[in-house]
């Protein structure tokens, strides 16, 4: 298989989050697995759990990611997020690059389950890349209420290049 470039808009949310060695993170909506390569290049004790609901991202994911699946560091599930089930106070960081969940429907249950998950001190990381610039008022406003409905205090981060949009909730 040849090798996939992290795209700069991955490499530089990734970056963001500030990753660290023994972070628990789980990806929701993980697709082709870049962001995972990512993250878990910077995981030792580590694990990630990451998350899609199509059988080709899980797939894809695997495939790109095989030796941190084989090195018990990367488990990779096809399961909506609504019925993720994760040990309560497990998680130190939540991934989530282009899920639409966030901002186009009402998401409370998936967001308190996120909340409830999350150790004190953890965050959700809601990253957009902007190709419609008059969609990211919409975006930050309502992601922003999802995620301060259930108790996370939320910050925005914008970059003009890559160009990206990041919704903060953190715990």
């Amino acid at each position: 298989m040849a090798v996939q470039a992290i795209p700069a808009r991955i490499r530089w949310a990734v970056d963001f989050m500030d990753v660290q060695p023994s972070d628990h993170v789980l990806e929701i909506g993980c697709g082709p697995g870049a962001g995972v390569e990512a993250i878990c290049g910077k995981l030792e004790s580590g694990k990630m759990f990451a998350i899609d609901r199509s059988e080709s991202g899980v797939d894809r994911t695997k495939r790109r990611n095989q030796k941190h699946v084989d090195a018990g560091r990367l488990t990779v599930r096809q399961i909506d997020l609504a019925t993720l089930r994760v040990p309560v106070k497990r998680l130190n960081k939540v991934f989530a690059f282009n899920v639409n969940l966030f901002w186009v429907r009402s998401c409370h249950d998936e967001v308190a389950l996120l909340h409830e998950r999350l150790l004190p001190g953890g965050a959700v990381f809601l990253f957009y890349e902007v190709r419609f610039p008059e969609q990211v008022p919409e975006m930050i406003e309502k992601a922003s209420a999802s995620l301060a409905e259930v108790g996370f205090r939320v910050s925005v981060v914008e970059q003009k290049q890559p160009a990206v949009v990041g919704i903060i909730g953190r715990r």
